[in-house]
């Protein structure tokens, strides 16, 4: 069938039914590029796009679950899902700016200026949205057709009209310059970082927040430290300190968009729903102001620069997130479950060698040099993976690798040893990305304090006695003022639980009485002494 003629293409989406996603997408799809390429009237071109913009968003949806879950490989099956995503994502920007400069003679349209300015700015923004929802770089061009939409809504003096916009969950509005305002968000809201969920959330209030925040080319008595953009370069925001005088350099103001986060959080403690405040029905109340809380500083308050300077670095680093692995690697030994009390000793005291239900070889004694170390880890198939160290800082790494067989995740605890270090240290997985040529990259932040590994079960008053498990516990650090605390298995924090730790042959009862961090697999929680002391 033709896609070449508005008519057509309205008889068509008469008929199309997104229960068949792929193949809609592909229809979808062709049906853009066709009439990109047969140049039809202008207004009718904009019918037929305006008809199928619902149909459109929701099969783009739909089509990127298939890579939002996970950090995509370029290269990998679902890579061509992302291609096609974005391929239409671009045509439908083209096709709005085609329409206005075909109708720039004609005039039929002079209503609808701001409508295809919105439109094209939307769809150009998505480009870069779904490299962040794939976790890959986003290519060069990206962000300068980004820029150069808006750079059109300046010159025709139209950035700041609103026109209705039924996909705007919240306005139900929108005009060009939120619409490219809520693009710079998503891109502050370190999108790399994000799981599925919350990078889903962050797009939904970046555009409930756009309206907040201002653009402007007033730098009289800024600090460096300022948000700014250049319209022509390549690349979102950054600190004004950083970016070239040009004249295309626009400063960007979330002073309000603060004032308006702090009150949505005060409205939280005073128990509204986030459904009210427009933040989404599937946002709960602790998750959502969690997420809100961290987009405080990037979103509301001017760039605070790195905590600890990063420096480049040469090397490498071992590396594993598997919980059994990160804890030989600290202990030099497979975790075992503690010897019962009054057990004699040679009845196999190490009935079950369990972490998270798992068995594994028992060895029996720790490997005596890093060597041994290797090649035990190796035997038990508890080997880190070697990663490429970019730079450093006090607070963690930057390292990449062509992906290996391990699976990493956001959030995630990991355990990493440089080749000079002597002790395995725990981290977090801040953030992953691929690059161009399927290196991924990530950061790890380092948690304070060098790790021991604990045996850690929770105290029941009655009922059978649960095996141990595996934790971890870090030192307290005065200098960075930070408190001892325990590193448990996922979920087992409650605030007044009370957990046993065997640590050695010492053994004390231990109250939870803060959850200082939660991550994909961990708690990692602040805890005072039990008043009662084990039996």
């Amino acid at each position: 069938m033709s896609f070449r003629t508005p008519a057509d293409c309205l008889n068509l989406l008469r008929r199309l039914h997104p229960t068949d996603v792929a193949a809609t997408h592909a229809t979808l799809s062709e049906m853009t590029a066709g009439l990109l390429e047969a140049m039809p009237a202008p207004n009718q071109h904009l019918e037929v796009l305006e008809a199928a913009r619902d149909l459109l968003t929701f099969t783009q949806a739909e089509m990127a679950r298939r890579y939002a879950a996970r950090p995509l490989p370029p290269g990998s099956f679902d890579h061509q899902t992302l291609v096609r995503v974005v391929t239409l994502w671009r045509n439908l920007a083209r096709s709005y700016a085609q329409i206005a400069r075909g109708d720039a003679e004609q005039g039929t349209l002079e209503d609808q200026r701001v409508l295809l300015a919105q439109r094209r700015l939307h769809c150009a923004g998505m480009v870069v949205v779904e490299y962040f929802r794939a976790h890959q770089a986003v290519p060069p061009g990206c962000w300068s057709e980004v820029h150069e939409c808006y750079g059109a809504a300046l010159q025709a003096n139209i950035e700041g009209i609103r026109v209705a916009d039924p996909l705007n969950e919240v306005w139900k509005a929108q005009s060009p310059r939120e619409a490219y305002v809520a693009v710079l968000l998503a891109d502050l809201a370190n999108p790399y970082g994000r799981d599925e969920r919350e990078l889903t959330w962050i797009l939904r209030w970046a555009q409930r927040f756009a309206p907040y925040c201002s653009l402007s080319t007033d730098f009289e008595n800024q600090k460096a430290n300022v948000y700014g953009v250049d319209l022509g370069g390549d690349r979102g925001l950054g600190p004004i300190g950083l970016l070239p005088r040009t004249a295309g350099l626009i400063r960007f103001d979330g002073s309000a968009l603060a004032n308006q986060i702090r009150g949505v959080l005060a409205q939280f403690k005073q128990g509204v729903k986030p459904a009210s405040l427009g933040l989404g029905e599937d946002c709960s109340r602790d998750a959502g102001a969690r997420l809100l809380l961290s987009l405080y500083r990037p979103w509301g308050l001017s760039s605070s620069g790195r905590r600890f300077p990063r420096r480049a670095v040469q090397g490498g680093v071992a590396l594993t997130g598997d919980w059994l692995a990160i804890g030989f690697g600290i202990a030099g030994k497979v975790f075992e479950q503690p010897r019962l009390d009054g057990a004699r000793a040679g009845v196999r005291e190490d009935i079950s060698l369990l972490t998270f239900g798992e068995r594994v070889p028992r060895i029996e004694a720790p490997a005596s040099s890093r060597e041994d170390h290797q090649r035990e880890a190796e035997r038990l198939g508890l080997a880190c993976e070697e990663w490429k160290l970019l730079d450093q800082s006090v607070g963690g790494f930057r390292v990449e690798q062509m992906p290996g067989t391990e699976r990493l995740e956001h959030h995630q605890l990991v355990g990493l040893r440089t080749r000079d270090g002597s002790q395995m240290l725990l981290g977090l997985i801040s953030w992953l990305m691929f690059v161009a040529d399927g290196r991924l990259q990530a950061g790890v932040h380092l948690l304070s304090g060098m790790p021991r590994v604990v045996a850690v079960r929770p105290v029941v008053t009655q009922g059978r006695l649960q095996a141990f498990q595996q934790g971890f516990s870090l030192p307290a650090n005065p200098a960075l003022k930070t408190d001892a605390a325990l590193i448990l298995p996922g979920a087992w924090y409650q605030r007044g639980r009370e957990i046993e730790i065997r640590d050695g042959d010492a053994s004390r009862r231990v109250r939870l009485t803060r959850l200082a961090l939660r991550g994909a697999n961990f708690d990692q929680v602040a805890f005072e002494p039990a008043t009662v002391s084990p039996a």
